[in-house]
Formats: C-alpha cells, structure tokens, sequence
C-alpha cells in the first residue's frame, strides 16, 4: 500500500522558516521523483518544487531561492526547507510521486498523493 505522509506544517510569522517532511513507504522509493505541490483557498493547485530520482531540482519562480527541496532515500523522506516565509505562501501543502520527472512537474499528474499538511503565514 503505498503511502505518502507530510509533516512538519503550522503557523509561523512572515519572514520565518519551515521543514516540511514527506515520509513515503510501499513503492520503489529511490526511482521515484517526489513533488511538492500546494493550494491555497479559492485557487487552483500548483507545482511549488520537485526531485528527481537522480537528484535534479525545480522550483516555481515564486519560491527560488527561498525553498529547498531535497531527499534522504536511506530514510524515503523528501524534505522541503522553505525561509523568508510570505502571507502568500498560506496553502496546503502536498507531496506526490511517480516514476517519471514528466508526470510529476511536467504534466503535474503524479501517481500518488499525501493527505496535505496547513501552512500559514501570517502575522
């Protein structure tokens, strides 16, 4: 049963910092690129950053330079280190997997999905 589980989401102050986490079991972890996506209230879902299983990364202009991703395959956890936080950045947070870096930030259609996690900004 493949599972992707985030954590690590809350409120925090404009300017500051979090760590999401993205702890995934059941499915080949260390193929896999691993997205982030977010939706903020009344907006469509968009693509924030992603790894590929090899190590490459993107990010939506919005978040360079801000946000990091990375991964931890001896772990199966994906990480996403997001500083200098904005009231914009308020969304739920999701990671997704698949087997290809096209399904995941190509054509944004990854194969699984977390439950999300609430991030906040705000003072």
């Amino acid at each position: 049963q493949v599972q992707l589980v985030e954590s690590g989401g809350g409120e925090v102050q404009p300017g500051g910092s979090l760590r999401l986490s993205c702890a995934a079991s059941g499915f080949t972890f260390n193929t896999n690129t691993i997205g982030w996506f977010r939706q903020a209230p009344g907006k469509e879902r968009e693509g924030v950053s992603c790894i590929s299983s090899g190590g490459n990364t993107y990010y939506a202009d919005s978040v360079k330079a801000r946000f990091t991703i990375s991964r931890d395959n001896a772990k199966n956890t994906v990480y996403l280190q997001m500083n200098s936080l904005k009231p914009e950045d308020t969304a739920v947070y999701y990671c997704a997997a698949a087997n290809s870096w096209v399904k995941v930030w190509g054509l944004r259609r990854p194969d699984y999905w977390g439950q999300g996690t609430q991030v906040t900004v705000s003072s």
